[in-house]
């Protein structure tokens, strides 16, 4: 987890919870910004082989989804409540469920490319606050082991549906069916 950068302490209320309305003055310095239960997350840019496996997921995800959905990346923000905008790094939701700047309310699935400064915060944090707010799929791709976790919401709480490393096959039949071993997102 980042530090606030000295800009972002400029145009941030001090004392308080923060709100999704504070987001609006933040700068536009490659960082990202985002409120989990009105506390600041600040993120780096992410690395080469993060964008590699986001590029990956992605084409395979739109050959994969049904014309009424739709797969976005980052940076668009989830808003889950007035103290809580997300941005996975990537999101599938219906076509509809969108508005011209953001998803009000959870996506179909999320799913979240860790790297050394997000580990902790995407599989607790966001995790945590995806569940509770009802995110049907969420899952979490390791580019550096690879692996691949998928947890469905089953009663309110995410339960593991699989898990995949290396070159084991990760299969999924929802949101979409799917296909697939970690290495081979992490290929050039």
């Amino acid at each position: 987890m980042s530090t606030m950068t000295t800009s972002a302490q400029s145009f941030l209320p001090y004392g308080r919870e923060l709100t999704r309305a504070d987001l609006q003055s933040v700068p536009d310095d490659g960082y990202r910004y985002e409120l989990i239960d009105g506390v600041l997350i600040v993120t780096p840019a992410p690395r080469v082989r993060h964008q590699r496996v986001l590029a990956q997921l992605v084409r395979i995800l739109q050959e994969s989804v049904p014309s009424d959905l739709e797969v976005l990346f980052a940076p668009i923000d989830v808003v889950l409540a007035d103290n809580t905008v997300i941005q996975p790094d990537l999101l599938v939701a219906p076509h509809d469920a969108f508005t011209e700047t953001e998803l009000p309310g959870p996506p179909l699935l999320a799913v979240e490319v860790v790297s050394p400064s997000t580990r902790s915060i995407d599989m607790l944090l966001k995790k945590e606050r995806l569940q509770r707010a009802g995110c049907p799929h969420y899952w979490v791709v390791d580019p550096d082991e690879p692996s691949v976790i998928a947890w469905d919401l089953v009663d309110g709480s995410y339960v593991e549906v699989d898990r995949a490393t290396g070159t084991e096959t990760f299969e999924v039949e929802i949101p979409v069916r799917l296909r697939l071993t970690p290495d081979s997102l992490t290929e050039a």
